[in-house]
């Protein structure tokens, strides 16, 4: 494992991400850090060739419905349930002067 990561970089982190960290903190992120980047560099050696590339792992594709209404106007069993009503509507106590 190189070690390409510093201790400002370490501590860069840290500040970012409002943590204090202890000493040995530190040198266990510093360890992490470094894996990911050496497993990152092992991807890297994969062979691709003849693999498209693509944005997500699945299939993006609109998927285009007819809208249809499925529900009736039920405005008047709702309105059976409001405290108040006034032409067809919710009567609400005034919240604005």
């Amino acid at each position: 494992m190189v070690n390409r990561i510093s201790e400002e970089t370490i501590e860069y982190v840290g500040i970012l991400a409002k943590l204090e960290l202890s000493e040995e903190e530190k040198k266990q992120a510093g360890q992490d850090m470094g894996r990911m980047l050496d497993y990152i560099d092992k991807l890297g050696e994969l062979d691709t060739e003849g693999v498209e590339p693509m944005s997500h792992v699945f299939s993006m594709e609109n998927v285009f419905r007819e809208d249809v209404v499925t529900n009736k106007d039920m405005r008047d069993d709702i309105l059976k349930n409001a405290p108040g009503q006034k032409d067809g509507m919710f009567q609400v106590p005034r919240t604005v002067e």
